[in-house]
Parts: C-alpha cells; structure tokens; sequence
C-alpha cells in the first residue's frame, strides 16, 4: 500500500482541529473527496491514519516551499523524526537545530522546509523536519557535504551537545515525491 503525507500548516490550532468539519461543509469538496469519505466499511480506502501536531521552532517558524518549484516528479523531500531518551536530550538536539544547523543544511544545498517538535503523536519526544532536493544523487551529494562541514564538525563536537549516550536514539528517514495536488 502506498503511504501519503499531508502537511497543514496553521498559525491556528482551531483551524487544525475543526479542519474536517469545516470540510464536510463543503459541497465540493464532498463531491469529490466521496469515494474516500464514504467508502464502504467493508473496503475501506486506507488502512489507518495517523496524525501528530507538530510546532514550528522558533528560528524556522513558517513552512517554506522552494523557491523554485520543479515539475511534480522532479524534486524529492526527505522527511525526518529524530526521537530522543529524554525532554532534556530533546531539548539540547533543537537547540542543535538554532545554534548552526539550519544554516548547515542550506549551505550544503537542502532546501529546508520546516523544523518543528511534536507535541501530539508517536515516539515522543521528538522533533520533525523536511528539507528538499532535485533529485536522490543531490540528497546524498548535499547530505556528504553537510557531514563533512566544518561547522558541522564543530557544533556536533560542543561538548553541550556531544553526550553518551547521544541525544537522539532513533533516526526515521523517508524518501517523499510530491502530489501533482502538491503546494509545497
């Protein structure tokens, strides 16, 4: 089965938590969302959905497409979790994020996307972000060059930062193409 991710950004959590109400208001959007809303329960069209409510970090606060949208198929994103053992392991890996990190990734090409804790959802605590490529040869080219930063090198060796056991202990990593209905 295929999986989808959609990503609603708000600066409103009421228009996140009545989004589906608000939806089945509309006589269009019924009309075309039916053969998934109304499926039949003996074939539904999904096997379960999974939501988590995400904050945005204060140095990334918005959802940020890339300047240039490619043709759908022609760029590629990379949603990462990063979970850590602790609140405070947590807390010491975002603070990676506002020390250096953002400006890390975009000079060695990813295109950030959004950065942002989970407040609600799986394997809390954890923090949440995307970032954007052309293709796979430039993710792992510009993920070699992030590695190989020297402010990468640097900040991942602050003593603040370098702990054992280290402050995350589970990586996830998924490969994403956009949607032709893509706005990101």
């Amino acid at each position: 089965m295929p999986s989808f991710y959609l990503l609603m950004p708000s600066s409103k959590l009421e228009t996140l938590v009545t989004a589906d109400l608000e939806l089945a208001k509309d006589e269009t959007f019924m009309k075309a969302a039916a053969p998934f809303w109304d499926a039949p329960a003996g074939s539904p069209p999904y096997i379960r959905i999974e939501s988590s409510l995400l904050r945005a970090f204060p140095g990334y606060p918005k959802v940020t497409p890339p300047a240039s949208l490619a043709p759908q198929g022609k760029r590629i994103y990379q949603l990462r979790q990063y979970q850590s053992p602790t609140n405070m392991d947590h807390v010491r890996k975002v603070e990676m994020f506002h020390n250096g990190e953002f400006g890390i990734f975009a000079k060695a090409g990813a295109t950030g996307i959004f950065y942002a804790d989970t407040l609600v959802g799986p394997n809390l605590p954890n923090l949440t972000y995307m970032l954007s490529f052309p293709d796979m040869a430039a993710l792992e080219a510009d993920w070699d060059r992030f590695s190989a930063d020297p402010d990468w090198k640097k900040l991942s060796n602050d003593p603040r930062f370098k702990l054992e056991p280290p402050t995350v202990s589970n990586v996830t990593s998924l490969v994403l193409r956009p949607l032709s209905c893509s706005q990101v």
